[in-house]
């Protein structure tokens, strides 16, 4: 791998579930990349599609879910690479990795996996050192004894006391933070390059989310390890991300460094979510929740998925799809410029996927009635530009 390219690249990524309700396109089209050491944010909320886009990397989309479209290169090697044919059959390329290579090769060795719950991940019936050591065994050319030793030493690593006796107990005697460090401990135990973590902070109290955070910063400055960080707390992102991807309905909807996407936030969507949350660097009288429900992917709206819950939707919406790219030069919007934040030393591109940067006519649409209309009256923008709440 060239130093230029990325370690993990995601192209044009489809997975779908096939039910008898109908077909769902839980992701839809999904582009990114994560560079050697990065932390990269997937976010939005629940249903978005992002557990199942780190799943179809991993290639772990059980029946009736199966990956359409796409490729996902890691290191220059085909994890994924299928094209679907105009008569809906699916065909693999030669250069995709098999299964038995996946198992063999990429799960655990290069990238590792942790997920939401660690007592679904952990055997209740084995002790927590045993099943780390067998992990070890599994994917290192190491005996028994230096897969213990090696074990323990990322037990202590991990910040868990007593590593040598605690070696020896059962999941359910460790508490919920101690086990979520165990699955770190079990991620890096094998030196990956990537790891992708699930929402594994979601089911921990603040202040044990805020050591775990703390641990994968200072894990990922020694060990100079890539994680794909999939959340729906935009608190956690702008703690811990270099780059952020927001996703809709399956969709990438917004990407930009961490920074550019606080502080210059392009889609109605990201602004939705960040007003959500309580910001400590502005003053509001009340949180806004988004207005509405996600629709099912099993039919998505036209044009605009975000639409039918948008505050600055206008009838263009409903028509067109729009690109995902840069703003386009010579689109106008009703937003104003936001306020001078400094350099934020990322020269990654921003991109957005919405018509008020496209030149399709948007200032010149109806606006759309939907649920959302009154809800986000004065908003987010208003509050960019100086409005008395916002200072």
């Amino acid at each position: 791998m060239s130093q230029s390219e990325p370690l993990l690249k995601v192209e044009n990524l489809k997975t779908q579930f096939f039910t008898e309700e109908g077909t769902v396109r839980a992701v839809d089209g999904v582009s990114f990349e994560v560079q050697q050491g990065e932390l990269v944010g997937l976010v939005g909320e629940s249903g978005a599609g992002k557990s199942v886009a780190a799943q179809s990397i991993m290639r772990l989309v059980e029946e009736p879910g199966r990956i359409v479209d796409g490729t996902v290169t890691y290191k220059g090697r085909k994890l994924v690479d299928i094209q679907e044919r105009p008569d809906g059959t699916l065909e693999e390329s030669e250069e995709m990795l098999s299964q038995r290579e996946m198992r063999t090769d990429i799960r655990g060795r290069e990238i590792a996996i942790i997920f939401q719950d660690p007592m679904e991940s952990l055997n209740p019936v084995f002790t927590v050192g045993g099943q780390l050591r067998e992990f070890i065994e599994l994917n290192r050319e190491v005996s028994g004894s230096e897969a213990k030793k090696i074990a323990i030493d990322m037990l202590r690593e991990v910040g868990i006391p007593e590593p040598e006796t605690r070696y020896d107990e059962y999941p359910h005697q460790f508490s919920g933070g101690m086990r979520q460090r165990v699955l770190i401990a079990m991620a890096l135990a094998c030196e990956p390059s990537l790891i992708i973590a699930d929402e594994p902070t979601t089911a921990l109290d603040v202040t044990v989310e805020g050591q775990i955070l703390d641990l994968v910063d200072d894990l990922r400055e020694k060990y100079g390890t890539a994680f794909l960080w999939v959340t729906h707390d935009m608190g956690v992102v702008a703690e811990i991300c270099d780059s952020v991807n927001v996703m809709y309905l399956g969709e990438v909807i917004e990407q930009a460094g961490v920074d550019d996407l606080f502080y210059d936030t392009k889609h109605p969507y990201t602004e939705a979510l960040l007003r959500s949350i309580p910001r400590p660097d502005r003053t509001v009288e009340s949180l806004d929740p988004i207005s509405g429900v996600m629709p099912e992917a099993i039919n998505p709206p036209s044009g605009c998925r975000f639409h039918t819950r948008c505050p600055d939707a206008r009838e263009v919406c409903r028509e067109a799809h729009p690109k995902h790219g840069p703003p386009e030069e010579g689109a106008t919007t009703d937003d104003p410029t936001p306020p001078d934040q400094g350099t934020t030393g990322d020269e990654r591109d921003h991109l957005v996927s919405c018509v008020k940067y496209e030149a399709v006519g948007y200032e010149h649409s109806e606006p759309l009635e939907n649920e959302s209309t009154d809800a986000f009256a004065g908003g987010l923008s208003e509050l960019r530009a100086g409005g008395e709440d916002g200072e």
